[in-house]
């Protein structure tokens, strides 16, 4: 019996390994791959992200993005590539985004009192965002290119890379630039308004989702529905305003560089 149970154990631990090697050679003859590698990458993230505690500098998006680029990078996978099968989960963002207006139509009382308020904070916001970009670019000596690429990195990536591209900057370098904006606002957002002593939910989910767009909208969720819920409609009114007057002011903007 004792010599039975070790050889039942390996047994039962080839014949496992040999299912995972077939469900690894399935998936990486398909696009199915980088579909399965992201919600992995990603699921590790958000388990490391809980056991932290929620801290904002152990941001799930962050974490995910340099494991998934570390990996890549080893195995030498061309992005396009991998893109074949994570495509489906850039799909879902539309849907995703839309799903916003479930708990904002919960708050539409509190919305229909505070739409003027708003409406300035957005306007303001959203300008100086991008006049203090292009300020800081040029100051720093940066190209027009980069410039133009920076003004939008306060605006979810698909409105950002088209207004990048309008005004002469580069898309993909909009992109990352976006990227990481949102990881700095959503970390760092929870001491700053504490030392501002901000504390409404509302002021402090509009003015996140303003600022950080979906990464800040997804950590302002995770505090409440109430912030969640007008840091998407801020992310939303930020793109449809973004993409109206940002071209016109970082143009005239960038034309005096």
């Amino acid at each position: 019996m004792s010599t039975e149970a070790p050889l039942t154990q390996v047994a039962a631990g080839s014949a496992i390994g040999g299912r995972l090697v077939d469900v690894w050679v399935y998936l990486s003859t398909t696009p199915l791959l980088g579909l399965a590698v992201t919600l992995l990458v990603y699921q590790g993230a958000f388990m490391l992200y809980r056991r932290s505690g929620f801290h904002p500098l152990a941001n799930p998006v962050a974490l995910a993005v340099i494991a998934l680029g570390s990996l890549l990078w080893v195995t030498g996978t061309p992005y396009a590539t991998y893109f074949e099968g994570a495509q489906f989960v850039h799909f879902l963002l539309g849907p995703a985004t839309v799903a916003l207006a479930v708990p904002l139509y919960e708050q539409l009382p509190r919305l229909k009192r505070l739409w003027l308020p708003m409406l300035g904070a957005l306007v303001v916001g959203t300008l100086a965002a991008t006049v203090s970009a292009i300020g800081i670019g040029w100051a720093l000596g940066a190209s027009k290119a980069t410039i133009a690429s920076l003004a939008p990195k306060s605006v979810t990536a698909p409105v950002a890379m088209g207004i990048a591209e309008k005004i002469g900057g580069l898309p993909t370098l909009t992109a990352v630039l976006v990227v990481c904006t949102g990881i700095l606002g959503a970390a760092s957002a929870r001491g700053l308004f504490d030392l501002l002593r901000i504390t409404d939910p509302t002021v402090r989910g509009f003015a996140l989702g303003t600022a950080a767009h979906g990464i800040g909208t997804a950590r302002a969720f995770l505090v409440s529905e109430e912030m969640g819920a007008f840091a998407g409609l801020a992310m939303g009114l930020s793109a449809l305003f973004s993409a109206v007057a940002l071209p016109l002011v970082a143009g005239w903007l960038l034309r005096w560089l």
